[in-house]
């Protein structure tokens, strides 16, 4: 018999440190650690389509930035339905609905690619980001529930280790299958019937990569479904579905929900941008596969970061220690955008490692305190991650009107310049002296 979520009384006082306030789920972590490698593996094989679809229907760096728009789209309107299926049917039941969105997802690659539309590409994102957003509500706040509050920055920090690795690897496997399928002949120089059998045909190796992941993902679907049972002493806040807007009012949640916007705006933009920046004849001058691979470096870095990360977190304020790695972020882009040749490719690719605490330690700051509103704050810091749908483009518009990707890493410099900010507002604990 299903275990109902408890709900809690929208009267409780919500405490600032609530010690007491986690679940019983013997060998669940483990399980939690493996959705938050399919996500963040997920995510990232959008840095490896994008220069797939743009060589293949001839898009300007706008129109290509447009496969992140309608990926991260999903954050904004899915995120609080999402919530709230949650609070409904619980974590597991809900991780479950999310892994089975996904797969539908992968499986609409398939008549994508049979009409060769980009639209339908588009589409096919946007349902598979639907399921991403939905285990994303899930496992960010079961995480910070699975021990005590004293531990959570490092917690998270450590289970979005998983996500990078699922970020490195995914990619390094795509630009393989993906772009080392690229014909010799540009579809620039084809047109009419043409130009759709050869659209058709290019992309079959991406439907071929999301059907193995269709099914990789209906596996994974069944094994969380074996272990809907286990986890208990589940508590929600009842609440509307726009409730969660409310918590915006609290300052410190309020501006760590836009840094949460900012940081997957900027990581992403620059994600994006990575194979056809080291292409460049002034960067490394690489083909699209050698380039491709090279992504690994930059989600591999976050990683690397994470794993470091997770301890120097237990003892140094988190709040300073995003600050720093913003700070050095903007140092890396400045160094890369203002060289040439090798220091400048992987003064940017380092750019991963300063990524690496930025999101575990936002989402943690900022939900400092929110007790059982936790699915409501989870919810809201989703719909923040929009900004991957929103920074990318508006980094691919000033590329294309400057002529030039340097310039147009301004934009994600700004946006760490915000964060590191942030860092310096919460970097006592909530309910201290600034």
């Amino acid at each position: 018999m299903a275990i109902a979520p408890q709900i809690s009384s929208s009267t409780d006082p919500l405490p600032l440190e609530d010690e007491g306030t986690h679940v019983n789920a013997p060998g669940l972590p483990p399980f939690v650690f493996a959705l938050f490698f399919i996500f963040g593996g997920i995510t990232s094989l959008n840095d490896v389509l994008i220069p797939k679809l743009k060589e293949l229907f001839t898009l300007s760096y706008f129109e290509a930035m447009l496969i992140q728009s309608a990926f991260f789209g999903a954050y904004l309107l899915v995120s609080l339905p999402g919530a709230a299926l949650v609070k409904r049917i619980g974590y597991m039941r809900g991780a479950v609905v999310g892994l089975l969105t996904m797969m539908a997802g992968c499986l609409l690659f398939i008549p994508a690619s049979q009409t060769a539309v980009y639209g339908l590409f588009l589409l096919a994102l946007f349902v598979l980001a639907s399921g991403v957003t939905i285990v994303q509500v899930v496992a960010n706040p079961l995480i910070s529930l699975l021990g005590p509050a004293r531990t959570a920055h490092s917690r998270l920090t450590f289970a979005q280790a998983f996500n990078s690795l699922g970020t490195t690897v995914f990619p390094y496997f795509g630009s393989i299958l993906i772009l080392g399928s690229l014909a010799t002949v540009s579809a620039a120089e084809l047109s009419g019937p043409a130009l759709r059998a050869y659209q058709t045909a290019e992309s079959q190796a991406i439907v071929n990569g999301y059907l193995g992941l269709a099914l990789a993902l209906a596996v994974v679907a069944g094994a969380v479904w074996l272990f809907r049972h286990r986890l208990q002493g589940e508590r929600h806040e009842p609440g509307n579905l726009l409730g969660g807007f409310q918590l915006l009012k609290r300052p410190r949640f309020g501006y760590g929900a836009a840094s949460i916007f900012l940081y997957v705006g900027a990581e992403v933009a620059i994600g994006s941008l990575i194979v056809n920046y080291l292409m460049q004849a002034d960067v490394l001058d690489l083909g699209e596969e050698a380039a491709g691979k090279l992504i690994a470096l930059y989600w591999g870095g976050a990683l690397v970061g994470r794993f470091i990360g997770s301890g120097i977190l237990r003892v140094v304020s988190p709040g300073k220690v995003l600050a720093f790695n913003a700070l050095a972020a903007i140092a890396l882009i400045a160094i890369s955008a203002n060289t040439t040749g090798v220091v400048s490719g992987y003064s940017l690719l380092a750019v991963g490692l300063m990524n690496s605490i930025m999101f575990p330690t936002i989402f943690t700051l900022a939900s400092e305190g929110l007790g059982p509103r936790a699915a409501d704050g989870s919810g809201v810091i989703c719909v923040a991650i929009v900004g991957g749908a929103v920074i990318p483009p508006l980094t691919g518009w000033l590329a294309d009107i400057s002529g030039s990707l340097a310039f147009a890493l301004i934009l994600p410099a700004l946006c760490y310049a915000l964060i590191a900010g942030f860092g310096m507002f919460a970097r006592r604990p909530l309910g201290k002296a600034a």
